[in-house]
C-alpha cells in the first residue's frame, strides 16, 4: 500500500492517512488512523469489534458487488499489508472514502464515509437474514479526549447513531441508515485514579459535543439526494 498523510481533523482524533492498494485490477483507497497506545474503543466492526484497547482504525473501500465471504480475514490482510501492529478496528465500505466528511466540536472529532444506495428504516417488515450484507454503508469514526466508562462508551454509540439519523433526515434522505452501518468511538484509556465520565448521552457534556461532531461529519459526507 502507498500512503498520503491528510490534515488532522482535530485534537482528539489521530492524524488521518490515506492508503491506496491495487485489488482485482482496481485502485482502491482506505483511511487509516494510527492512534497508538492509550485508547479504548467501542465498535460493531467485523474486525476488532466490541470494547477494548485498540491501536488503529482502518476504513477500507471495496469494489461495488463485493463478494468475499470472509471480511474479517480480508481486513486483517489489509492491516498486515499496511504494517499495522497490535489490535485494531477494521471497517469496510463500497462508498468513496476519499469523499469523507469531518467535523470537530469542543475536542470531540468525527469522520464519516457515506454510501446510501441501499438504505431503509431500522424497523422494517423485512424478515432479516443471517450474516452481514454487501457493504454500502455509513461508517463513523469518532474520538473523545477523555476517559469513558464501558456504559458511557455504549451510550456514545447510541448518541452517534441518533446524530447520524438526524443528519440523514435533515438532508432529505428518507431512511434511518443502511443495513451495514458501522461505528467506532474512541476514548482515552484512564490513568490510575482518574475519574471516568459515566454519561455520553446527547445532553451530557461530551455526548453533546460528540453528537454535534458526528452530525456535522455525516452531513458533509452524504451525497445530495437524487445524485
Amino acid at each position: 500500500m502507498t500512503s498520503v498523510v491528510a490534515p488532522s481533523t482535530g485534537v482528539a482524533l489521530p492524524a488521518l492517512r490515506r492508503l491506496t492498494r491495487t485489488e482485482d485490477g482496481l485502485r482502491l483507497p482506505a483511511l487509516l488512523w494510527q492512534a497508538g497506545p492509550g485508547w479504548r474503543m467501542v465498535s460493531n466492526a467485523v474486525l476488532g469489534g466490541g470494547i477494548g484497547e485498540r491501536h488503529w482504525v482502518l476504513n477500507a473501500q471495496v469494489a461495488h458487488g463485493y463478494r468475499r465471504t470472509d471480511p474479517e480475514r480480508h481486513l486483517a490482510e489489509l492491516a498486515e499489508a499496511a504494517c499495522l501492529d497490535g489490535a485494531g478496528v477494521g471497517l469496510m465500505t463500497a462508498a468513496d472514502v476519499t469523499a469523507h466528511g469531518s467535523a470537530e466540536d469542543g475536542g470531540a472529532t468525527a469522520v464519516a464515509t457515506a454510501g446510501v444506495r441501499v438504505r431503509g428504516w431500522a424497523a422494517s417488515p423485512e424478515p432479516g437474514t443471517d450474516g452481514c450484507g454487501t457493504p454500502g454503508t455509513i461508517n463513523i469514526v469518532a474520538a473523545l479526549p477523555v476517559a469513558l466508562s464501558d456504559a458511557a462508551l455504549v451510550n456514545a454509540v447510541v448518541t452517534a447513531t441518533e446524530a447520524k439519523v438526524q443528519a440523514l433526515l435533515e438532508t432529505g434522505h428518507d431512511c434511518s441508515g443502511t443495513p451495514t452501518d458501522a461505528v467506532c468511538v474512541a476514548a482515552r484509556t484512564p490513568s490510575d485514579g482518574e475519574e471516568l465520565h459515566t454519561f455520553a448521552g446527547p445532553r451530557s457534556l461530551w455526548g453533546a459535543r460528540l453528537a454535534r461532531a458526528v452530525h456535522g461529519a455525516v452531513r458533509a459526507a452524504l451525497p445530495v439526494p437524487g445524485e
